[in-house]
This record gives C-alpha cells, structure tokens and sequence, in this order.
C-alpha cells in the first residue's frame, strides 16, 4: 500500500513534488497500488518510485521522469506518457493498452508480459529491453528503435513496423503475422520459427537474419535484401519475393511452392532440398 504522506505530497501538485524530491534525493517514495487515475502527473519526478499495482489509467505522465520505477502490475491503460523517460524501468505484466508513449526513452525496460495493444509507439526507443512474450498487437510502432530487444514469443500481429530497427533483436516464434515490415532493418535478426505469414516487409533489410523455420506465407518480400539470411525449412510457400536478393542466402529444404521468383537473385544460395512445385 501506498504511503499515506508520500500519496498526500504528490496530490500537492508536481511543483510541490518536485521541489520536495530534489530536497529528498535518497528517500525512494512508496505509492503502490495508489489510485491515481486521470491524474496530471506532466514532468515529475517519479524516478526510482515504487508505483506497484497502482491506478493509472488515463493519467498525464507526458515529460514524466520513472527511470528505475517500479511500475510492474500497474495500469496504464489510455495514459499519455509521450516523451517521458522510462529507461531500465520494471513494467512486469504492465496494462499500456491504447497508452501513447511516442518519443519516450525505454532502453533497457523490463516489459514481460505486457500489455500494449494498440499502443502508439512512433519513435519510441525500446533498445535492449525485455518485451518477452508482450502483447503488441495493432501497435503503432513507427520508426521505433528495438535494435538488441527481447521480443520472443512477443505478439505484433497487425502491427505497424513501418521502418523499425530490430537490428540483432530476438524475435524467435514471435507473432508478426499481417505486421507492416515495410522498409524496417533486421540485419542479423532471430527470427527462428517465428510467424510472418501475410507479413509485408517490402525493401526490408534482413541481412544475415535467422529465419529458419519460419512461417512466411504468402508474406509480400518484394526487393527484400535476404543476402547470407538463413532460411533453412521456412515455409515460403506463395510469398512474393520478386527482386528479391538471396545471394549466399541458405534455404536448404525451403517450401518455395507457388512463390513468385521473377527477378530474384539466388546466386551461390544453398537450395538443398528446396521445393518449388507442387509434387504430381
């Protein structure tokens, strides 16, 4: 439970919080499982604050300062943190549905098994954080940078990855089914078994990526740089990968059945095994 003084200083007013944490810097304040719902809390100082269970639906955090916050089995549903600084944050099985966190700072957060359904994440850098097993689906996650993230078993189905970094990120048997890859960088990403069927990562970057057994179905690939990628046992049946560059790429007993090849490039590909027609 929340401290009663902490709690009753915070209602005082961000100025009044403000003031009152920079005379108290080593005192970590204790508002778990406050209800703080629709509050203004635009710019404070909330760094290192245990926040615990706490309500905060539909609360103004834009310019918030939770660096090092314990925020795990809080409630951020519809909340506005635009730009604020969650950096090396604990957000365990957080509740961000709908919240909008564009532009904020969340390297190194521990997010597993949170909740940002169709969150807006435009700009959001999430560089080097656990999203294992997030839900993420339908975010708004333009231009983000998840570049080293943890996103295996992350669901974000139908979500909107247009231009991402997720450069060496971790998304083994993740969900990117029907996700916007368009124009995103994956280079030597782990992709090992994960969903990418109906997928569109036209002009995406995949450089040296993993994707062996991975679902690609009927995913749109056009002009998709797979040079040296691993594609060993993906099911690549319908995909699109005209002018695509899979030099050097392996796709040793790839399933390529009904897949549009014009203009791809497979020189010194391993296709070992591969299947490009229906057997009979």
């Amino acid at each position: 439970m929340a401290n009663p003084d902490h709690l009753a200083l915070l209602m005082q007013g961000v100025e009044q919080w403000n003031r009152w944490r920079s005379s108290h810097p080593d005192l970590v304040p204790d508002l778990s499982e406050a209800d703080l719902q629709a509050a203004d809390l635009s710019s404070a100082a909330l760094q290192s604050v245990n926040l615990r269970g706490a309500n905060l639906n539909k609360a103004t955090l834009s310019g918030a300062n939770l660096s090092h916050a314990n925020l795990s089995n809080t409630s951020l549903q519809d909340a506005a943190l635009i730009d604020a600084n969650l950096s090396q944050a604990e957000l365990i099985v957080i509740n961000l549905q709908r919240s909008n966190l564009r532009g904020a700072d969340l390297t190194n957060a521990n997010l597993i098994g949170g909740n940002l359904r169709q969150a807006v994440l435009i700009g959001t850098d999430f560089s080097h954080a656990n999203l294992i097993g997030t839900n993420l689906w339908g975010a708004n996650l333009r231009s983000a940078e998840l570049s080293a993230a943890q996103l295996s078993r992350a669901n974000l189905s139908s979500s909107n990855l247009h231009g991402v970094s997720l450069n060496a990120a971790n998304l083994s048997e993740a969900n990117l089914s029907e996700a916007d890859l368009t124009g995103s960088f994956l280079c030597q990403a782990d992709l090992y078994k994960a969903n990418l069927s109906q997928a569109y990562l036209v002009g995406a970057y995949l450089f040296a990526a993993d994707l062996s057994e991975a679902n690609l179905q009927g995913a749109d690939l056009r002009w998709t740089n797979l040079n040296k990628s691993h594609l060993n046992w993906a099911n690549l049946q319908r995909a699109n990968l005209r002018g695509a560059s899979l030099s050097r790429a392996s796709l040793a007993g790839a399933d390529l059945r009904q897949a549009t090849l014009e203009g791809a490039r497979l020189d010194k590909a391993n296709l070992e095994e591969a299947m490009f027609k229906d057997e009979g």
